[in-house]
């Protein structure tokens, strides 16, 4: 792959930075993230996908706690299908807010750190909705690869209720042997 080409998809992410649109009230995280619970692999089962993304299949986000406030972040998937090539990214996580661990900057390019928040988080630690002051991007994710219909529903209500666009969202497949 050329540099310039290289390039181009990391540059697309320094548009994840953005913060709030006029007139938006600021988007509500949760209370309270036990960092070392929500470490591990998550399943990306659903997602308003940024560029990178798109047509991915078989999607986990994995977090290592680093420190108190830096997580290692791996994203992997296979692009186009189930045997399509596997992608890996990396980034860092920062922790912003250490009241309650719920705002994050994500690093995927130096010096540029993503808006990352935790606006959902089941007690159990089982499924996630990641969201961005913008509203642009949101990352639904499960500790299993698929959701009941119970819960896409209340996935895409409390998207809704938070000011996104749910018809954007979309499911991202997922098929384990």
């Amino acid at each position: 792959m050329r540099p310039a080409t290289r390039m181009l998809p990391l540059l697309l992410l320094a548009g994840l930075a953005g913060c709030a649109g006029p007139g938006q009230k600021p988007i509500s995280v949760v209370g309270h993230v036990d960092l070392e619970r929500f470490m591990g692999d998550w399943y990306v089962v659903a997602n308003i996908p940024t560029y990178l993304e798109r047509d991915a299949y078989n999607a986990v986000e994995s977090y290592r706690l680093e420190s108190a406030d830096r997580v290692a972040t791996t994203f992997t998937f296979r692009k186009g299908g189930f045997d399509g090539p596997r992608k890996r990214y990396r980034a860092t996580g920062f922790v912003l807010d250490r009241d309650s661990n719920a705002v994050w900057g994500m690093q995927f390019l130096w010096p540029i750190r993503a808006d990352y928040r935790i606006i959902h988080l089941d007690e159990g630690y089982r499924l996630t909705i990641i969201g961005r002051e913008q509203r642009d991007y949101a990352w639904v994710m499960s500790r299993t690869p698929e959701l009941t219909a119970a819960d896409w529903l209340r996935v895409v209500d409390l998207l809704r209720a938070q000011g996104y666009d749910t018809a954007a969202l979309q499911r991202v497949p997922q098929r384990w042997d």
